[in-house]
C-alpha cells in the first residue's frame, strides 16, 4: 500500500499537477491539504476520471483537507478534530481506506507569534494529541498525515537564522511534535531516513527552490500496526521544481 500527503496549495489552480503526479505515482491513498476551495467548487470529476473516489471537507479561500483512494471510495469516520465545537477552519478529516484508518490534518502556521494564532495553534495540537492518543488506545492500523506545520528539529530547517522566530519552530511547536511521538507514533520520515537532511516546503521566496532552502513540515506518523508494516518512504522533490508547483512537494511511504 501506498500512502502519500501532499499540500496542493489550491487544488483547482494545481489540478493539471496534481492529476500528473498520479498517474505517474500511482498512490493508494493521498492526503490534500489547503485545497482553497469550497465543497462546491472541488474538481471532482477530474479526481474521478483519474480513478480515485475521494472525501472533501473544503474551505473558501483558506484550508480544506481531503483523502483520495484509488478505485474505492474513503468511508468517512470523522469531519473534524475533537475538542473544540466552536471551531469552523477546515482542518482536519479522517477516513478508512482498505482496513487502515487514515487521517488528513492541516495544522495551523501559527504565525505570527506570539499571539492569538499562535495560541490556536497550540490548542489544537493539543486537541491532536488527546484525539490521536485515542486512536493509539484503538490499537488499530493508523496514519497521521499532512503538513503539521512543525520543523521538528533544527536538522529540518535549512541553514539560517531567518526562521528563528517563526512559529514552525519554536520550543512550544516542536514539544507538541514530540509528544505525538512520546505517545508512541512512528515519524515514516525519520525512521527510514535517519541521519539525512530531508525537506518537505521550500517557500516561494528568496529563490529557496534553487537553493534548496528547505524545511521539513510534511509527515506521515504511524500508530504500531503500521510502524510494523512500514517498507519504504520519500519526496517526490521533482513535483516542486514544475511549472506553478505548489511550495511542497508529496511526501509517501509504502507499507506490507
Amino acid at each position: 500500500m501506498k500512502i502519500a500527503t501532499f499540500n496542493i496549495n489550491n487544488v483547482n489552480r494545481r489540478l493539471d499537477n496534481l492529476l500528473a503526479w498520479l498517474k505517474e505515482a500511482k498512490p493508494d491513498v493521498v492526503c490534500l491539504q489547503e485545497l482553497k476551495a469550497a465543497d462546491a467548487q472541488l474538481p471532482r470529476s477530474a479526481i474521478e476520471a483519474a480513478g480515485y473516489g475521494a472525501v472533501w471537507l473544503g474551505q473558501s479561500t483558506w484550508n480544506g483537507v481531503a483523502i483520495l483512494a484509488r478505485d474505492t471510495d474513503p468511508i468517512p469516520t470523522r469531519m473534524e478534530l475533537p475538542g473544540d465545537p466552536d471551531d469552523r477552519q477546515s482542518r482536519y478529516i479522517e477516513a478508512a481506506v482498505n482496513g487502515v484508518l487514515i487521517a488528513s490534518l492541516y495544522a495551523p502556521n501559527g504565525n505570527p507569534q506570539p499571539g492569538p494564532k499562535f495560541t490556536y495553534k497550540l490548542a489544537w495540537h493539543a486537541r491532536l494529541e488527546a484525539h490521536a492518543a485515542t486512536l493509539l488506545a484503538a490499537d488499530v492500523p493508523a496514519v497521521l498525515a499532512g503538513d503539521f506545520n512543525i520543523a521538528p528539529e533544527p536538522r529540518d530547517v535549512y541553514a539560517t537564522k531567518s526562521y528563528d522566530g517563526n512559529a514552525l519552530v519554536q520550543p512550544e511547536s516542536r514539544i507538541a511534535f514530540r509528544q505525538l511521538l512520546d505517545q508512541g507514533w512512528t515519524d515514516a520520515i525519520r525512521k527510514k531516513f535517519p541521519s539525512d537532511t530531508v525537506y518537505t516546503f521550500w517557500d516561494y521566496r528568496r529563490n529557496r527552490w534553487p537553493r534548496d532552502a528547505g524545511l521539513r513540515l510534511d509527515h506521515l506518523l504511524l500508530s504500531h500496526k503500521m510502524a510494523k508494516r512500514l517498507t519504504g518512504a520519500g519526496v517526490d522533490r521533482e513535483v516542486r521544481g514544475r511549472d506553478d508547483a505548489s511550495d511542497h512537494a508529496p511526501v509517501w511511504i509504502t507499507t506490507k
